[in-house]
């Protein structure tokens, strides 16, 4: 494949758009519009309608290409950035046109490019990391990410340029102590409570975590560490440190901040709420339920995660938190003024009926394609965050 091959535009998950010289559009990772690259030629891979392929030679590089500053984006081939080499501002059109084509492709929606947000932080925004393990019955060979062109394989992660310096700081410290981790280790994830606490939460598919008070004791810490073990075949608990009742399993955007924007712009759609019955579906821990608290609602707040939930009751006597799938407790809750929805990407065709007619519906998921599958969630105005 000699042919050169001009980058149009970038798709959905990052891949830059181009077509052949038979007319077949084909994806190409790590590329910009404006680039003028020639395919590897053993990496082409056809397809009825498409095609896939790897960057063999740039020819010329677009004009918003730039170079990434995480060595594990180009090194290693990490797969958990898809935009390192294109600049921000072009990151902000791609992304308001994946948006835009996502909401008129299969929401049917006549509806130009929505506007979009800029990130309060561009690099170290995350308070979670899960890494994947690598390894025997011994110790982990390999704790990291997967690269996006091999997912069978594990590099050793050394640093992560999106993720909080703090939780760099305490994998440094992890990094020298891996024999003191639950064996055979399968994913180890790292999380920043919003008060500060650090979670390490080991997944393993042997024993019990035995060296986890070790560990604790053995980290350099001028914070509190809270170690969680979770077997393959049960729940994750806490088995070193403080139990303070914060559900580190349970889910939460990982950029803080702009996880708020987005819960209050959701909110604020809604319009007056006083005395209105609002449900709040997959609704975590209640971030979003303290919002419509806080403008008069009375909440009804479903969740599958019961330790989300059991916080959630804690810190919010007001709403009433059910531990429940959000398909299968809606027809037995008081019909709502106003409903909204945070699903899982599998999207929530199970409420698709929820509330009456009259119900508004808002999403406050971060999937373009969640919330035009999701018949629940009105055609409203729309803003995305990036």
């Amino acid at each position: 494949m000699s042919d050169l091959v001009a980058i149009t535009g970038i798709a959905a998950g990052g891949d830059g758009v181009g077509k052949l010289s038979d007319g077949r559009v084909v994806f190409v990772p790590r590329t910009v519009p404006g680039d003028r690259i020639r395919l590897r030629p053993d990496s082409l891979q056809r397809h009825r309608n498409f095609a896939r392929a790897d960057v063999g030679e740039i020819i010329a590089a677009g004009p918003g290409r730039v170079t990434p500053p995480c060595p594990h984006y180009v090194g290693d081939h990490c797969g958990g950035c898809q935009l390192q080499h294109v600049a921000y501002d072009e990151q902000l059109r791609a992304k308001r046109a994946i948006v835009g084509d996502t909401l008129r492709r299969i929401g049917k929606l006549k509806i130009e490019d929505p506007e979009i947000v800029e990130a309060l932080e561009e690099w170290r925004y995350r308070s979670k990391i899960s890494m994947a393990a690598k390894g025997g019955e011994a110790a982990a060979t390999a704790i990291g990410f997967h690269p996006y062109d091999r997912p069978n394989f594990v590099f050793p992660l050394a640093d992560c340029h999106i993720t909080d310096f703090k939780l760099m700081a305490l994998w440094r410290e992890l990094r020298q102590k891996l024999a003191m981790l639950p064996q055979p280790l399968t994913r180890l994830t790292l999380r920043l409570d919003r008060d500060g606490r650090r979670h390490v939460i080991a997944e393993s598919a042997g024993g019990p975590w035995l060296r986890a008070e070790e560990l604790r004791r053995a980290i350099q810490q001028d914070f509190e560490l809270i170690c969680w073990w979770q077997p393959a075949d049960g729940a994750a608990r806490v088995v070193a440190g403080p139990a303070t009742g914060f559900p580190a399993t349970a889910f939460e955007q990982v950029n803080p901040g702009m996880g708020m924007i987005t819960r209050r712009w959701a909110v604020e759609q809604l319009g007056d709420v006083r005395s209105q019955t609002v449900w709040d579906l997959y609704g975590g821990i209640g971030d979003t339920a303290a919002l419509l608290v806080e403008r008069g609602a009375t909440v009804v707040s479903v969740d599958a995660d019961e330790k989300a939930v059991s916080w959630g009751r804690s810190r919010l006597p007001a709403v009433r938190f059910i531990a429940a799938r959000a398909e299968d407790v809606l027809p037995s809750l008081p019909v709502p003024h106003a409903v909204v929805v945070n699903p899982p990407r599998g999207a929530c065709t199970g409420t698709s009926r929820c509330g009456s007619n009259r119900s508004r519906c808002q999403s406050s998921s971060t999937s373009p394609a969640i919330r035009r599958r999701s018949p629940a969630i009105s055609s409203g105005s729309t803003s995305i965050t990036s």
